[in-house]
């Protein structure tokens, strides 16, 4: 007979037969929580960066200071996308006998691409703006919109005629908030919105002129990223390209971290669904012995028996996996849509990888637990028909759970999105399992050393974990990795989110100025001192453009990665300082040494940056800056904490190198909503200072935390689904022997209540096996995880323990008895007889 048709026939037998019901269970629910993590992930992160685009005002940045050959527009329209451009550059501007120097923005029609522009009444006197309004598309032929600190500085009111260039402009509107502005040092302000069709009356656009000339791009996220490997691979010298995670490195890091954060989800949901499956397999497995030997007396050989299984196992996954991503299309929707109404956002729709990955997925799982097995299955003996106490060889089966395990290391990599993630958790996984077993055999004799003499309840439970050392242990293990997934994903949600805050508190700086010339230090002092706001830290900064890699001039081709080439085609903002910043780490060498000779200058370098642009301890950076060149050696990496706020540099160097260079200063500090007035004092008390408002930068990454709370606690629901399905299974994988020993039990005169109450002891020790398990596991992993890979500060506590014990003892025990209650109900007699 086609082996493929017995399969099935065999297959459809079991199910009809109950035998399939715990395995496919159990593989739909691993299957339905990794897709709808999956599902629902994708859509939060698309929904994140999304968002986070709309501080772009699109999904992608083209900036060049030439004018940008018109084959990228028309390529992005080709692709189906959304385009626009505008025209950036500082101009003073003027009104009567007021000047002002003003960044000024020359938009074309459809900006922005994502975000909204917004306007607002000007302020009244000694009253703030008002009736804040979304812009109906770009400002009139002939006319400006201005923001505030244009209309105070100047003293101009709505319908005044003020000078751009060569070019009278009439002011029409005062600008509230732009999405693409201060989302980079490179924003300056005051500024000034105008047509671009006024542009060539102002005349001035002229050679030498410092423009930026940018292309704005939104659509669909896979045409996005084709345009963006097209337009990579064509970038003329002075080009980049620029994506939310090119911009201020604090959004990078809260998107990074709101990944890392989903995916440490998914992983408990993978962790809790493997558990599950494995512990089905092993029923699986044990009730298909009889079978298998009748088999081999009707003249089967192992490889026929190989062969069959291995195809009813796929057609089993296969329909699982399938049917599991169905309820996962349907849950996550469900589940979305009540997020998106709770946040007020609409979230995009799925991609069709989850799919994809909920399919690979559950055939992984399944057939890396259950292939293994099958080498004792199909090792059957013949003798088995009339000898039914014989029982295999445990080296297959454990060298199955050993492939299961390598398998869902390879899950972990994948769903982790980080190879360093991954393995952590891996190997994290790997000696919990190893500690419990050696914990778990010792905790067992110890509880035997408390069976008392007789045959009470106590007596009996025990005697029944004895009996079933090595099954119990497999239990409790399986039921303590799921409690443990449950409990880290707790744990570093909690802390995750409390670290967030803290690294968010309420005074963070929301303000910069920039261009500090030193004879105002002085004075700008004495301004904070009179307004009462405490004295900000001031930093030197020297514009610099990177030219040599030890000695090596620098070409953009040897970049292959856009942000690499983004970074080596920009200005360097360069700084000195003696004492290294309370918010930056030295990961490698050390700040500086007083032995090194003056020649031998010195440079410190963010770590990130430098993996980006491939640098080491060591190397030799040569800048140009407006006062020629300098050269420094990498002799230390720093981790910076882009979360503060604080004033940060990718390149720090040795006080002395850069004293005879053009400086200027920079500052950070942060301003009560209640004196937001006394930026009109500033600046006319420093016309020349770029005031850069991060306010609405700090407003975003702070919504990002409470969308991925949102997220995270709906994922936990689907991880805790999957605690309950790996508990049905521990329960289900010891049914058969507890039917038969309830018979003989009862046969001898036994009651139902004795029964259940010595079972009540057994899954309470269980409980207590696995609790400790978990949290012991839980606590180190957590701290592993919010350490290395998190950075964040995480202290095990002791509540953890008692909490994840006591919860474990009764969750066991009240579905142990549960799962049980049938077992007792069957009549003795036609139990033996079968």
């Amino acid at each position: 007979m086609n082996m493929i048709r017995l399969s099935l026939r065999m297959l459809l037998r079991d199910w009809r037969a109950g035998e399939l019901h715990i395995l496919t269970l159990a593989l739909i629910i691993a299957v339905s929580s990794v897709a709808t993590v999956s599902f629902f992930s994708d859509r939060v992160q698309r929904a994140l960066v999304l968002e986070s685009n709309r501080l772009l005002g699109g999904d992608l940045l083209v900036i060049s200071d030439t004018p940008l050959p018109p084959g990228y527009a028309e390529y992005a329209r080709q692709l189906g996308l959304k385009t626009t451009h505008l025209t950036r550059f500082p101009s003073m501007i003027s009104f009567g006998d007021n000047s002002l120097l003003t960044s000024v923005k020359a938009v074309a029609p459809g900006y922005p691409l994502r975000g909204e522009l917004k306007l607002a009444d000007p302020p009244a006197e000694g009253v703030a703006a008002q009736h804040i309004r979304v812009a109906q598309g770009i400002p009139e032929r002939e006319t400006v919109w201005v923001d505030e600190k244009v209309m105070v500085a100047l003293e101009v009111t709505l319908g005044d005629k003020i000078e751009v260039g060569a070019a009278e402009l009439t002011v029409m509107s005062m600008v509230e908030s732009e999405p693409d502005h201060s989302v980079g040092f490179v924003s300056m302000n005051p500024r000034l919105l105008m047509n671009e069709e006024d542009l060539a009356a102002t005349r001035l656009i002229q050679p030498g002129s410092r423009i930026s000339y940018q292309l704005l791009v939104a659509g669909d996220e896979g045409r996005v990223a084709g345009f963006r490997r097209w337009i990579s691979e064509r970038l003329s010298p002075g080009e980049r390209v620029e994506g939310i995670q090119d911009a201020r490195p604090e959004i990078r890091s809260a998107l990074d971290r709101a990944g890392k954060f989903l995916s440490l989800a998914a992983l408990a949901s993978v962790v809790v669904a493997a558990a599950a499956v494995a512990l089905a397999i092993r029923r699986f497995i044990q009730r298909h012995l009889d079978g298998c030997a009748v088999m081999r007396c009707l003249g089967a050989t192992e490889s026929d028996l190989l062969r069959l299984y291995s195809y009813y196992f796929v057609m089993l996954g296969s329909a699982a996996s399938l049917l599991g991503c169905v309820l996962a299309v349907l849950t996550q929707e469900f589940l979305s849509y009540w997020l998106s109404e709770l946040l007020g956002i609409a979230l995009p729709l799925p991609s069709v990888l989850p799919f994809i990955q909920g399919i690979l997925t559950g055939m992984v799982l399944l057939l890396g637990f259950a292939l293994p097995p099958l080498l004792n299955l199909r090792q059957v003996p013949a003798l088995r028909v009339i000898r039914r106490d014989l029982e295999l060889a445990n080296l297959h089966s454990l060298a199955g759970y050993g492939f299961g395990f390598a398998i869902l290391s390879v899950l972990f990599i994948w769903k982790a999105e980080s190879f360093k993630l991954g393995i952590m958790i891996m190997f994290g996984f790997l000696l919990a399992v190893i500690l419990f077993g050696l914990f778990g055999l010792l905790l067992i004799r110890l509880f035997l050393l408390t069976r008392p003499q007789g045959s009470g309840p106590w007596s009996y439970g025990l005697a029944n974990i004895r009996r079933r050392t090595i099954p119990s242990l497999v239990q409790a293990t399986a039921l303590g990795l799921g409690l443990m997934a449950l409990l880290t994903l707790t744990l570093v949600r909690n802390d995750l989110l409390e670290d967030w805050h803290a690294r968010l508190p309420e005074n963070a700086p929301n303000r910069f100025l920039v261009n500090v010339q030193s004879d105002q230090q002085k004075k700008l002092m004495g301004f904070f001192d009179e307004h009462a706001i405490p004295r900000p830290e001031i930093f030197p900064m020297v514009r610099g453009r990177l030219m040599k890699i030890n000695d090596r001039p620098v070409n953009l081709n040897d970049y292959p990665d856009p942000r690499a080439k983004q970074l080596v085609n920009r200005e360097f903002n360069l700084s000195w300082t003696d004492t290294l910043q309370s918010d930056n780490e030295i990961v490698a060498g050390r700040w500086w040494r007083e032995e090194i000779i003056s020649s031998e200058h010195e440079l410190s370098m963010e770590v990130e940056f430098a993996e980006t642009l491939g640098l080491k301890m060591g190397d030799r950076l040569t800048f140009y800056t407006g006062g020629g060149d300098f050269s420094a050696t990498i002799t230390s990496l720093r981790k910076v904490d882009w979360d503060t706020f604080h004033v940060n540099f990718f390149a720090v160097v040795r006080p002395g190198l850069l004293d005879n260079y053009p400086v200027s200063y920079i500052t950070s500090f942060y301003l009560p909503p209640d004196k937001t007035p006394i930026l009109q004092e500033l600046i006319r008390m420093f016309p020349n200072f770029l005031v850069i408002d991060v306010a609405s930068v700090i407003e975003r990454v702070q919504n990002m935390i409470e969308q991925v709370t949102h997220a995270i606690e709906f994922v936990f629901l689907f991880t805790l689904l999957a605690g309950f399905a790996v508990m049905y299974a521990a329960i289900a994988s010891t049914q058969d022997e507890r039917i038969y020993e309830a018979a003989i039990f009862r046969t001898l005169g036994a009651r139902k209540q004795q029964l259940a109450r010595a079972w009540a002891v057994e899954f309470a020790v269980l409980g207590t096996l696995a609790g400790f398990f978990a949290a012991a596991g839980a606590s180190a992993l957590g701290y592993l995880i919010g350490k290395y890979v998190l950075h964040i500060t995480y202290s095990p506590s002791l509540w953890i323990g008692a909490v994840g014990v006591l919860v474990s003892v009764i969750g066991v025990t009240v579905i142990g008895l549960i799962g049980t209650r049938t077992t007792l109900s069957q009549p003795p007699l036609q139990v033996l007889r079968k």
